[in-house]
């Protein structure tokens, strides 16, 4: 009898790339897989612990696979796991608990899928740990951009992350491997690429091996496709990406940064590498260098000891800055950082104000960017679903575009013409 295996992911891309490579295992033992919310006979959670609130989620999927089936066999695995293994076995039903580098070794670790008595407890030191296992989209599944793993792990130590405990110290593919799984990607017919890692920029072990390399590497490989960057730090946003990104259509004009604050003092205190006006001077040259450039960013609110000021600060930095979209994050207190020992916390009226505020400016910074587009011509990859009689895809510089369904145009590259906006979408017309 084949047994049936569903999966569920929080957290980040990486997290998402990561657990289609552990379902390919399963696939190549004779398991099928299948919906989250159906009946199986094995549940994997591969766990995010970001926040308090992906902490949380975790516990309530772990409870809701056991609810749909309480006989099935439960593996919490991933960065939760790694951290906080006491705390998932004290939920009665879970069967395993692996951390971020035991998850890839799953059969050898767990040669029979069995209910047990006591939970199976597989977590290791990440301290010395230069292991890279890697990770792809390996399947379509109506999908039209593949993701790549090229790196893990970090070295930051940014006050108020765990990560770096989670995930380890910074290590990365081989050029030659990432080369290898680019093109598979590739023959199975994904026109976008999504190089994704904890921290992208950093991939590479010395100036001879870096991220601008293996970028050039694979932007040589012949093709129709795209490459896009999923997130970098900005002192790693150098002015030879930016000049490889204007010379390169291959190179998708967008990115996405991570700012977290606007403010010196709050900066220093996160421990970040850069500070206001480095992130001016990086923001101002992508703008200038980069044609009609995408620039997304994340920002932290709530950190303690962030006064008026300081949010204003950072307020007043997004506003002027050419940033067309924002994602916005209250700040949550982790165990084992630097961060939650620190004085002055701020309280969560003041936190959910100060984040509705710059959500309120994030969409209309969304809202003017895609205005911006109007009577432009744009390169858009469509994706497969049908939506409404649209067909809709992302444009180079990551803004949704929608046109009249045409099946003949599902998963290729095509010019077009931004002609409005509907809403959070822009209506295009194809461009002969």
């Amino acid at each position: 009898m084949i047994k049936k295996v569903a999966f569920h992911t929080l957290g980040c891309k990486l997290n998402y790339t990561e657990t289609i490579s552990i379902a390919e295992q399963f696939k190549n033992n004779n398991f099928e897989i299948v919906n989250f919310n159906d009946i199986a006979d094995v549940y994997i959670i591969n766990s995010c612990t970001v926040t308090n609130n992906a902490d949380k989620e975790t516990k309530q999927t772990i409870r809701r696979a056991i609810r749909k089936n309480p006989n099935a066999f439960i593996a919490v695995v991933g960065c939760y796991s790694q951290l906080k293994s006491e705390e998932i076995i004290q939920i009665e039903g879970i069967d395993a608990v692996l951390g971020v580098q035991e998850k890839f070794r799953i059969f050898e670790l767990i040669p029979q899928f069995e209910k047990r008595k006591f939970p199976l407890i597989k977590i290791s030191a990440l301290e010395n740990d230069k292991a890279f296992y890697s990770a792809s989209t390996t399947n379509q599944n109506d999908r039209t951009r593949g993701f790549l793993k090229i790196q893990d792990g970090c070295d930051y130590f940014c006050s108020y992350c765990t990560i770096p405990y989670a995930r380890g110290p910074k290590r990365s593919g081989t050029i030659e491997d990432v080369t290898k799984q680019f093109k598979q990607l590739l023959k199975i017919g994904y026109k976008e690429i999504i190089l994704t890692g904890v921290n992208v920029g950093e991939y590479g072990d010395s100036k001879k091996n870096d991220f601008l390399k293996l970028l050039n590497i694979l932007l040589k490989i012949d093709g129709e496709f795209r490459i896009r960057i999923s997130s970098i730090e900005p002192n790693l946003v150098s002015t030879d990406l930016l000049s490889l990104m204007s010379e390169n259509e291959k190179l998708c004009n967008h990115l996405h940064v991570p700012l977290q604050s606007g403010s010196d003092k709050i900066l220093k205190l996160m421990k970040r590498k850069y500070s206001s006006e480095k992130i001016i001077e990086v923001i101002t040259n992508a703008s200038k260098m980069v044609k009609d450039i995408g620039i997304g960013s994340d920002i932290i609110v709530g950190f303690p000891g962030e006064s008026d000021k300081d949010f204003l600060d950072t307020y007043n930095l997004i506003q002027i800055l050419p940033i067309s979209y924002l994602h916005v994050f209250t700040y949550s207190e982790r165990d084992h950082t630097l961060a939650a020992t620190l004085p002055e916390k701020i309280n969560i009226e003041k936190k959910k104000g100060r984040n509705n505020q710059l959500r309120l400016l994030g969409q209309l910074k969304k809202q003017n960017f895609y205005k911006s587009m109007i009577g432009k011509e744009l390169q858009v990859l469509f994706e497969k679903k049908k939506q409404n009689d649209f067909l809709e895809g992302f444009s180079s510089n990551y803004i949704r575009v929608k046109i009249p369904y045409s099946k003949n145009l599902v998963n290729t590259i095509n010019g077009v013409e931004i002609v409005d906006i509907d809403s959070n979408i822009c209506n295009a017309k194809i461009i002969k």
